[in-house]
């Protein structure tokens, strides 16, 4: 088939600069929803007609198998599938879509198509409140006669609760031939697909339909509360999804997926979480509230408290993580690993059963099993300029406040001292401190304030 969308509209309701296709809905612009059901579908051409926001669209689409058509300027949705007529295979079937309805289902548009073999086929759908929408006109037999919209529309037509959702499927021939006979004799002077059901109707053509699972498939995007609205449909179809497949939600209506969520058996997520890009939670993990994860893994049996966030990192087998963590691009924990409130982790790899449990922040390091960095404690990888790597070796314990001044190694069992600044490599199996001798001045005064 050939599939054609349509991405031109301004999408003044919107009061954004932003193109209104590009709005983004559960993570994704709203036409890249299109775009991939679209592909789905396996169209032998794909055309996407583009004009409000022109190059800003292209350039944030990632679609190198679209043929990309410019509509201007923009005098209809009729006029917007005639540029893209010339792109189209004769013999194919056309399935029209449009880049601000993102919710249109696969499994819809293949029945659709399976109406539209050697007719014109619309998809419609019953609403309890029309407004806005074109509505199907039928006869005393229910054959459809025309499609009228709602500016143009009696009072009588008016009261029709089935309408045009605008998407339909074709032989391309007919299209091309009805498309050449379109006026704009119209209330807004433009060109409307609708009317080649009045023409199919005219040519003694057949007209069949098709249904959507629910209304929720066909409901566009024209201002920020229906984005919204969709956003939350979106939500809670995933919502459903996941607990379907086993996942236990402290609350469906207060989860974000924001990309791919992928979990194993008995997960439980927590209220107000989200996630971003693909993430992976596997067998047993708790997620507690409030937490992000952006591109992660979490292995099997970690928990992670309150208020943590994890962007592509690795979560071993049974950590535990948070409250307050932050888990920074780069970062690797193996099995058992703690890291706990207000530790913040950076391209650092972490082996077994080490902890850095408060206060810490622990960047650009390799750390080794069995080791426990105490509060306060930081590396200094960054001198303005490079960044430069801390290896701690397997047992080592490093006290509290103390400053990695790296490049530099910790020894296998080495402890250091609180409050130590390490410039040098400590030697295994051996205290190392760095402090200055305490001393107590006697008859020293506080500083009072001086009386004005």
């Amino acid at each position: 088939m050939n599939i054609v969308i349509l991405a031109a509209g301004q999408g003044k309701r919107m009061h954004s600069n932003l193109p209104k296709v590009l709005h983004p809905l559960a993570g994704k612009a709203l036409v890249q929803h299109v775009i991939d059901t679209a592909r789905s579908l396996d169209p032998q051409t794909l055309c996407l007609v583009y004009g409000h926001g022109g190059e800003v669209v292209r350039t944030r689409i990632d679609a190198p198998d679209l043929i990309w058509v410019l509509q201007d300027p923009q005098l209809g949705t009729g006029h917007a599938v005639m540029q893209a007529l010339p792109h189209l295979k004769d013999a194919a079937i056309t399935l029209v879509l449009y880049g601000d309805v993102p919710l249109i289902q696969a499994e819809t548009l293949q029945r659709l198509v399976h109406e539209a073999r050697d007719a014109l086929a619309i998809l419609t759908v019953e609403l309890a409140d029309p407004s806005g929408y074109g509505r199907i006109v039928r006869n005393a037999g229910g054959d459809v006669l025309r499609i009228v919209e709602q500016k143009d529309a009696s009072a009588e037509e008016r009261a029709i609760r089935e309408v045009n959702t605008g998407i339909v499927a074709l032989p391309t021939a007919r299209l091309a031939e009805w498309l050449g006979r379109l006026s704009n004799d119209n209330a807004q002077q433009e060109y409307y697909l609708t009317d080649i059901v009045a023409m199919a109707v005219a040519d003694g053509e057949p007209i069949r339909t098709a249904q959507p699972q629910g209304a929720w498939e066909m409901l566009g995007v024209n201002s920020k509360v229906q984005l919204a609205e969709l956003e939350r449909i979106q939500q809670r179809r995933t919502a459903e999804r996941l607990m379907e497949q086993g996942v236990r939600l402290a609350d469906p209506a207060r989860i974000d997926v924001r990309g791919e969520l992928v979990c194993g058996r008995d997960v439980f997520i927590d209220v107000n979480c989200v996630f971003e890009g693909r993430v992976v939670l596997e067998e047993a993990v708790e997620i507690g509230p409030a937490c992000v994860l952006k591109n992660a893994c979490i292995g099997a049996g970690s928990r992670l408290a309150a208020f943590s966030h994890i962007e592509d990192a690795i979560v071993g087998p049974d950590g535990v993580i948070g409250p307050f963590a932050r888990l920074r691009p780069g970062t690797e924990l193996a099995a058992g690993v703690h890291v706990g409130n207000f530790v913040e982790l950076k391209n650092s790899k972490f082996a077994a059963k080490s902890k850095a449990n408060h206060l810490a922040y622990v960047g650009d390091a390799i750390v080794g099993s069995r080791v426990n960095i105490g509060a306060g404690t930081i590396t200094c990888n960054y001198d303005g300029a490079n960044k430069y790597q801390t290896i701690i070796e397997d047992d080592a314990f490093i006290g509290s406040d103390t400053q990695l001044v790296a490049p530099v190694t910790v020894g296998r069992g080495a402890t250091l001292g609180a409050g130590t600044t390490l410039t040098r490599d400590a030697p295994p199996d051996m205290l190392t401190v760095s402090r200055a001798r305490q001393v107590s001045i006697p008859g020293w005064k506080r500083p009072q304030k001086t009386k004005k």
